[in-house]
């Protein structure tokens, strides 16, 4: 059968097959050759930012890094400005991956990854998920995920479905009709897997109890769900198992990094050694012993085109006290919920929808700094932003129609510019809440 991934991603410049063989080489180094490898790595792309990336040369400034505790922490504040600003000499639009993300958090910015590096995410992926019998090339996944809306857009990540042999179930509405669609294509296809966002994949499954339906009764080629961008609490885990019948595998990535963390077979959260390099440190900066929570703090060892070098991420975890340098493991991560938007006409839709609603006003200008949405009534919005300059008319139109787009019409939105944004109390920047 043709590969059909491996060669897509080999024709858009991702040089796979290296990637693969590199990975292949880090696994099965010894003990003692991780060690050397790692601090290879660390000091290597150091080196590589400090000589080629000006907006790094200006972080460290004159400041003696002796260390690499001297190294200053990173967050998305201090990557708020324009990419060219950000891009490393020998790199350009033309040779790197480019995205934006909002994420779970609420802070938006663009980003870059050089080809080699974002080649390296995907074999990773392979790789993972591989562990569960799931083979991009060739096994067909239902994809609970959002769908831009504009009409190129849209039809550009059809085509993504269509070569990566994926379905898309799209996150937008998640009202009992709509379900039942989704339920029908299970009856009908050969699904192998299910990925996904958590919100979205429980809501399935809280309907399918309701129904009293077991996925795998309805679909027998289902090996694996596979959830993501946000947290999987132990009792939707137990409902996932019960309505699904397949392994439910909890996965724990950030788009402008990497896979971070990814349940292996034995239920373990396996934090990816490979190409991130990964601390927990407390409030001055300094590292706490495994056990203890603390914030996640992590390094691309691979990415020359944009520097995450200790980049503070915004979600706070614990490492267990039997992590390696190799092998470490997470064993909790406090972070990353969202609630579900009730609307008028009885939609629901999760709040990562505020995700692509929030796309419109995201540019690479680093005006809007930060936004939360709050559903204060039913048909009744709040966006709470912090911005350089206030929103104009003409963005909030855009925001608008993306609105109805994605959401529905008539709904009722005020924007409100902020100085600062109120947090939860570990500090995390919940982008939807709401409140009825």
């Amino acid at each position: 059968m043709i590969s059909v991934f491996d060669i897509t991603l080999r024709l858009n410049g991702f040089p796979i097959k290296k990637a693969k063989t590199e990975l292949n080489q880090i696994i099965n180094l010894s003990e003692e050759e991780f060690a050397v490898f790692l601090e290879n790595k660390k000091k290597e792309i150091v080196d590589f930012h400090l000589k080629n990336n000006p907006f790094y040369q200006e972080l460290i400034g004159n400041k003696d890094v002796q260390k690499w505790e001297d190294l200053p922490v990173l967050n998305k504040k201090n990557l708020q400005k324009p990419l060219s600003e950000r891009l490393s000499k020998g790199h350009s639009k033309k040779n790197i991956y480019l995205n934006k993300t909002s994420g779970s958090s609420g802070t938006p910015f663009v980003f870059a990854k050089d080809k080699y590096s974002h080649a390296l995410t995907w074999a990773s992926n392979i790789m993972r998920f591989g562990w569960f019998g799931i083979d991009f090339n060739h096994s067909y996944q239902a994809r609970f995920y959002g769908i831009p809306m504009d009409f190129i857009g849209y039809q550009k990540e059809l085509f993504k479905d269509f070569l990566s042999r994926r379905v898309r179930f799209p996150v937008f509405d998640l009202s009992d009709d709509v379900l039942e669609k989704f339920l029908r294509k299970f009856e009908t296809k050969k699904f192998d897997y299910l990925n996904g966002y958590t919100s979205s994949i429980v809501l399935f499954a809280k309907y399918l109890d309701r129904k009293n339906i077991v996925l795998k009764e309805i679909c027998p080629t289902l090996k694996a769900c596979f959830v993501t961008s946000e947290m999987l609490f132990e009792s939707d885990k137990k409902l996932l198992e019960k309505q699904f019948g397949i392994p439910i595998i909890n996965e724990y990535g950030a788009s402008e990094l990497d896979l971070i963390a990814f349940e292996n077979p034995q239920g373990e959260w396996q934090v990816n050694a490979e190409t991130l390099f990964v601390e927990i440190l407390d409030e001055n900066n300094n590292p706490v012993p495994k056990g203890i929570e603390g914030k996640i703090v992590i390094t691309s060892l691979f990415n020359k085109a944009n520097p995450f070098i200790r980049y503070e991420i915004g979600d706070i975890g614990i490492l267990d006290e039997k992590s390696t340098p190799q092998k470490p493991i997470l064993k909790k991560l406090i972070g990353r919920t969202n609630d579900v938007a009730v609307l008028p006409s009885g939609k629901k839709s999760p709040g990562l929808t505020f995700y692509y609603v929030t796309k419109s006003i995201i540019e690479d200008d680093g005006n809007v700094k930060e936004f939360i949405i709050k559903q204060t009534k039913i048909d009744s919005f709040e966006i709470e932003y912090v911005s350089e300059n206030e929103l104009v008319s003409e963005q909030i139109k855009k925001i608008k129609s993306a609105i109805d787009l994605y959401l529905e019409p008539n709904l009722n939105f005020t924007f409100i510019r902020k100085t600062v944004l109120e947090r939860t109390n570990r500090g995390k920047l919940k982008q939807f809440k709401s409140y009825i």
